[in-house]
C-alpha cells in the first residue's frame, strides 16, 4: 500500500449535500484516495451529546430529532434510491429515540459512546450513496470491525496491534482501483463488540491508525480552512496558513488546542514518518499545510494555540514544607481516577495542575468529588474551572536571548494564573482568567509573529 492516501473529512466537509459534493471531487481528483474516513455531519455530535446528557425536556427531545432529521434529509434529496436511504436513516433514529430514552433514566459514558456513533455510521453510508450518485463506486465500512479499543469509554485507547491484524485481515482485501472505501472516524469497538469513540476529534486519530495499519505513503486532512493557521482566524483576522511544520511543532499545537488536528494523529505518523496534508475541502486549489518529520526553517516563534474549558487545581499544605512524598501522594490520587494532568506549577507549600475538560466525548473533565475528599484528606484543595490556556509554539525559545521577555511584554496587561515553562523547548503556556481570551491572543498574534 506504499502509493496509498488516506483521506480524512471533517463534519463541515460532509455537512450537507454540497459540501459532500465537494469532497467527492477532491477524492476522485487524487487516484492514490482509495481509504476515505468521515466524521458526523456538522453539528450532529453536538447534538447527540445532547440527547445522552439525560437532561432534555420531551420538547427538546423532539427538536432535536427534527434536526437531525432534517440535517440528512438535505442530503438524502439530491441522491437516488431516496426510499432506501430514508428507511436506513429513520431506523438510526429509532435507536436514538430509544438510548435517549436509556440516558433520561440513567447515564453513562457507554450509552453516550453508543448513542453518539449514529452521526457517524449515517454520515458515511450517504456518502457512499453520493459516490454512486455520480457515478463513482464507493463500498461502505463498519471501522469496528477493525478499530479495536479497550473499555475505557468516551475517550478510548486504539490497540494498535489488533487493529494492524484486523485491518490487514478484513479491510486491506477490500482495496482496489475500482472502488473507494468510505468508513467512519471517532468510534470503534472493545473485544466484546461494545462501541466506543475516542474522544472529541477522533476521526483524525482514526486516519492515522488506519493509514499506519495499511502503511500509506500520505495522510490527508480536508476540512473547512486551508491548512494549519498561525492561531485561530476566527479570532485573529490576521492569522495565516503555515506553509510547512514539523511532527513536533503540530503535536505541541494540537495538544494546546488547535482544532485542526488532534492531539494523538502525530502518534502513528511519527513512527512510520508518514507526511501529512492539511487543507480545505472546499478551496482545495488554495494548497494546504505539510506536517513533515523535518522543516526547511525553526523559528521561535511558529503560532499559538488556544485550549479552552480548562480547570486549574490549586492544592495547598503546611506539610510540603521540607516534606517527601506529598507530590507522589497527590499524583497518585489523580491516577486513581485516570485524570491526566497538563501543567504543573510548585512553590513553597502549594502545587497547581490544570486537567483539560474538552478531550472526552462529552466534553466534561468529570472531576469527581470522591477525588476531591481523597485529596483534601491531606491538603487544602480549590478548584477553579472554564479557564482559557494559550500555548505560545516554536522552537529554542530557551536558547535565544530576549524570546521570552517579548512574548511577556505583549500580555503584561493581563492577568495570568499560572505560566508553565522549561519543561518543552518547543512551548510557553499561559493560563488567563476567563474573558481575557480574544484580546490576549491578537496581542499575542501580533508582537510575535506579524513582524
Amino acid at each position: 500500500m506504499e502509493n496509498l492516501d488516506i483521506a480524512k473529512f471533517g463534519g463541515t466537509s460532509v455537512g450537507n449535500f454540497e459540501a459532500m459534493s465537494s469532497s467527492y471531487k477532491v477524492v476522485i481528483a487524487n487516484k492514490k484516495s482509495r481509504v476515505v474516513v468521515v466524521s458526523a455531519c456538522a453539528g450532529v455530535t453536538n447534538l447527540l451529546v445532547e440527547l445522552a446528557s439525560g437532561k432534555c425536556s420531551v420538547t427538546r427531545i423532539e427538536e432535536i430529532i427534527t434536526k437531525l432529521r432534517d440535517i440528512h434529509e438535505d442530503i438524502i434529496s439530491h441522491l437516488d434510491n431516496q426510499e432506501e436511504l430514508r428507511e436506513f436513516v429513520e431506523g438510526h433514529i429509532k435507536e436514538i429515540r430509544e438510548q435517549t430514552a436509556q440516558a433520561a433514566k440513567q447515564t453513562s459514558d457507554q450509552l453516550t459512546d453508543s448513542l453518539v456513533s449514529h452521526g457517524e455510521l449515517m454520515s458515511s453510508y450517504l456518502f457512499v450513496a453520493l459516490f454512486k450518485h455520480f457515478g463513482t463506486d464507493a463500498t461502505w465500512f463498519d471501522v469496528r470491525e477493525v478499530m479495536r479499543t479497550d473499555s475505557k469509554f468516551s475517550r478510548a485507547k486504539p490497540l494498535t496491534d489488533d487493529i494492524r491484524v484486523l485491518t490487514r485481515d478484513k479491510l486491506m482485501p477490500l482495496i482496489s482501483d475500482s472502488t473507494v472505501i468510505i468508513t467512519q472516524g471517532f468510534i470503534g469497538s472493545n473485544i466484546i463488540g461494545e462501541t466506543t469513540t475516542l474522544g472529541r476529534g477522533g476521526s483524525d486519530y482514526s486516519a492515522a491508525l488506519l493509514g499506519d495499519a495499511l502503511g500509506v505513503a500520505t495522510i490527508s486532512i480536508w476540512t473547512d480552512v486551508p491548512g494549519v493557521f498561525t492561531t485561530d482566524p476566527r479570532i485573529v483576522k490576521n492569522a495565516r496558513p503555515i506553509p510547512e511544520l514539523t511532527y513536533i511543532e503540530a503535536a505541541e499545537m494540537a495538544n494546546f488546542g488547535a482544532k485542526v488536528l488532534h492531539p494523538s494523529t502525530m502518534l502513528p505518523a511519527v513512527e512510520k514518518k508518514i507526511p501529512i496534508f492539511v487543507g480545505s475541502s472546499r478551496e482545495p486549489e488554495k494548497g494546504g499545510t505539510w506536517v513533515r518529520y523535518e522543516t526547511t526553517s525553526e523559528p521561535n516563534f511558529r503560532a499559538l494555540a488556544l485550549r479552552k474549558n480548562q480547570t486549574l487545581i490549586i492544592l495547598s499544605s503546611p506539610v510540603m514544607v521540607g516534606a517527601t512524598g506529598f507530590l507522589a501522594n497527590v499524583f497518585a490520587v489523580f491516577a486513581k481516577y485516570n485524570h491526566s494532568i497538563d501543567l504543573v506549577s510548585t512553590s513553597e507549600i502549594s502545587i497547581a495542575v490544570t486537567i483539560d475538560g474538552g478531550t472526552s466525548t462529552s466534553g466534561s473533565a468529570q472531576i469527581s468529588e470522591n477525588m476531591l475528599n481523597e485529596l483534601r484528606q491531606f491538603c487544602h484543595v480549590k478548584v477553579e474551572t472554564g479557564l482559557p490556556l494559550i500555548a505560545i509554539i516554536g522552537n529554542k525559545m530557551s536558547e535565544n536571548a530576549g524570546v521570552i521577555t517579548k512574548a511577556f511584554d505583549s500580555i503584561k496587561s493581563f492577568s495570568v494564573r499560572m505560566i508553565c515553562y522549561g519543561a518543552s523547548k518547543h512551548n510557553l503556556c499561559f493560563l488567563l482568567k476567563d474573558g481575557d481570551t480574544s484580546d490576549a491572543l491578537i496581542a499575542l498574534h501580533e508582537q510575535l509573529l506579524e513582524d
